[in-house]
């Protein structure tokens, strides 16, 4: 007996189906996509957090600014000075039971390229540097002082001191007064 050698009907003609290319090309489009909302998603994220911890910062220091302010404990005092032939004022909020104080400088003319108004704390043993205020502009500046342990304070004096301040006073005084 002779074996079959057909396998099957034979195809003359085979048509070839159109290649569908937009399927590949969508899901390339989508993926792009994502990558890129969410690398925004990622980058705004952290700028929230960013944003996020410098109001807590913010916050923080008004809290406690005010409570140095509501303290039953504050002495409030106002120095009017006059610089450069403006008038302005040093506020301190002087707080005896933390032994802090809040300073506030407002309307003092702008300091001079390389000088800086210096805050001096006099003590019983002679002149400490509290803090430099550098003012620049009409805004006012605001610093918050540790009195130094084992010091009594007996005065404050402001001086302007060349560049980033001086370790003693050496510069035209501003203001002096005693507590």
């Amino acid at each position: 007996m002779a074996a079959s050698t057909t396998s099957g009907p034979k195809v003359i003609y085979a048509r070839a189906r159109p290649e569908r290319r937009w399927p590949i090309l969508v899901a390339g489009a989508l993926a792009v996509s994502a990558g890129i909302l969410g690398w925004w998603g990622w980058r705004e994220s952290r700028e929230l957090a960013s944003t996020r911890g410098r109001l807590n910062d913010a916050i923080a220091a008004y809290r406690d600014t005010l409570s140095l302010l509501r303290s039953p404990g504050t002495r409030v005092i106002t120095i009017p000075v006059s610089t450069n032939g403006q008038v302005g004022a040093v506020t301190i909020f002087a707080d005896t039971l933390t032994r802090r104080w809040l300073v506030t400088a407002h309307h003092l003319a702008a300091n001079q390229p390389g000088q800086v108004y210096q805050l001096w704390l006099i003590t019983t043993t002679g002149m400490v540097s509290a803090s430099v205020l550098p003012v620049s502009g009409s805004a006012p500046t605001v610093e918050v002082l540790e009195m130094p342990k084992g010091e009594v304070v007996t005065g404050v004096q402001m001086t302007i001191e060349p560049g980033r301040g001086s370790p003693a006073p050496t510069g035209p005084m501003v203001l002096h007064y005693l507590l």
